[in-house]
């Protein structure tokens, strides 16, 4: 069975079992280059419009694409207030949402909230929509809240103050560790020279407290990085939930991959043949 057609419910259950489900975020507004991602074996694609490019239109195009493979969609909204850009991912068929920039248990009430129907929440119900063509309007709303993910970014110096009261929030399914901007926000770019932020102390003991209060209350670990190199690393700590990049980065260092190895082959030959630099090399 593919995840396309394995119910959300029964992908949160296997992700809490311990199942690793990997993924990719896209923030190319293409829905080619994610229709392409969606055969490409991943368990789930997430379209960034945080970051990316897009907008309803073409979000909606790029959702079709996704639903051709056998991935699970998600959307990266603009943050816990963006009512109008969770109801339109939802209603266009995303499998759920990633709201970023958590800092409170009360934005994270609010987030939920938007993504599950009353009386769980305030999502507004509309028919038809392509999240209801297949089951109908009580087919897909009946199942909506157990089958909606709900993923909470914490990527603030807050969000980890306030971890143990946001974790326990009711209808989080998933905690997504986002280092970069947690780096940021802890001043760990200040403190330390790249990229020994990511290995320092502080970050550990932030992750520590995230994947404690995670574990409490039976919410999913997931987590951004560029690359496999941690991956190992971050399954031992319990998180099942894990991107490895995004699509432009798949880009761009498949190209630098082959640039450089063109670059090996032309003076292996007696030829003079340099890459343009790169945000790479």
């Amino acid at each position: 069975m593919s995840h396309a057609t394995l119910s959300g419910a029964e992908f949160k259950k296997q992700l809490r079992a311990g199942a690793p489900k990997m993924g990719l975020f896209i923030n190319s507004h293409s829905p080619t280059v994610a229709e392409q991602l969606a055969h490409s074996g991943y368990d789930w694609l997430l379209i960034d419009t945080q970051h990316g490019p897009m907008g309803y239109e073409r979000l909606s195009a790029m959702l079709c694409a996704v639903s051709s493979g056998g991935a699970k969609s998600l959307v990266r909204v603009a943050g816990f207030q963006d009512r109008g850009g969770i109801q339109q991912a939802l209603d266009l068929g995303a499998d759920g949402v990633l709201v970023p920039y958590i800092n409170s248990a009360e934005e994270a009430r609010q987030a939920v909230s938007c993504a599950r129907y009353p009386t769980a929440g305030t999502r507004s119900v509309y028919f038809p929509q392509r999240s209801m063509n297949k089951a109908g309007l009580l087919g897909y709303a009946g199942k909506a809240n157990e089958n909606i993910i709900v993923a909470l970014q914490v990527e603030t110096a807050s969000c980890i103050e306030h971890i143990a009261e946001i974790a326990a929030v009711p209808g989080v399914d998933i905690l997504f560790l986002g280092q970069n901007d947690l780096c940021m926000s802890m001043g760990l770019y200040e403190k330390y020279e790249f990229p020994h932020m990511y290995t320092s102390p502080e970050l550990g003991e932030a992750t520590r407290a995230l994947v404690e209060a995670a574990q409490k209350n039976q919410v999913i670990l997931g987590l951004f990085l560029f690359g496999t190199s941690r991956v190992g690393e971050f399954l031992e700590k319990g998180f099942t939930f894990i991107s490895i990049g995004n699509d432009l980065h798949h880009v761009l260092t498949q190209s630098t991959a082959y640039v450089l190895d063109m670059e090996r082959i032309a003076r292996e030959k007696g030829k003079s043949w340099t890459r343009h630099p790169t945000a790479l090399i």
